[in-house]
């Protein structure tokens, strides 16, 4: 669609690994540097280093949290939404995402690729680190498709996937 502004919503570890937040700072930059908006769950780990590296090029970041509390935001948000939800918001991240990147990940991860797959949102996942992303890549999870999972290993693999899908 001719000047639609693409948001990304890109998940992962709360508490990530070196290698896991040097490759969401990456992802960030390469999305900041396309002019998408990132949406994650605005706490630490992927969802920090991903919110820093779209800073870093001057993009905009939103953190859907799961409290009530602003104060739970990691720094680099541009806009933190606090829901008092818990990890129902899961789901609104997800929605809020044209498409969905995932780097590691565990329970709460896992339960926004499902909702991405209900929801029928492209997933992309980082399949070079432990996780549920690395765990899915290029699985198909039921039936309801017929296109699994997307997969990338480098950022320059994701930034081709990224062009062609945008």
């Amino acid at each position: 669609m001719k000047g639609k502004r693409f948001q990304a919503t890109v998940i992962g570890n709360s508490v990530a690994t070196e290698k896991q937040s040097e490759v969401a700072f990456q992802v960030g930059r390469l999305l900041g540097r396309l002019g998408i908006v990132v949406i994650s769950g605005g706490r630490g780990g992927v969802m920090e280093a991903a919110a820093k590296g779209v800073q870093h090029e001057g993009g905009l970041s939103v953190g859907i949290l799961p409290g009530d509390s602003i104060d739970d935001s990691n720094q680099f948000n541009t806009i933190v939404i606090p829901t008092g939800i818990g990890f129902a918001r899961n789901s609104m991240n997800v929605l809020a995402g044209d498409f969905i990147i995932a780097i590691g990940g565990g329970a709460g991860t896992l339960s926004e690729i499902a909702y991405a797959w209900v929801y029928n949102r492209p997933v992309f996942c980082y399949d070079g680190e432990d996780g549920w992303a690395k765990e899915l890549a290029r699985k198909q999870l039921d039936d309801k498709f017929d296109k699994p999972l997307e997969s990338f290993h480098s950022i320059q693999e994701l930034e081709q996937k990224l062009q062609d899908f945008l």
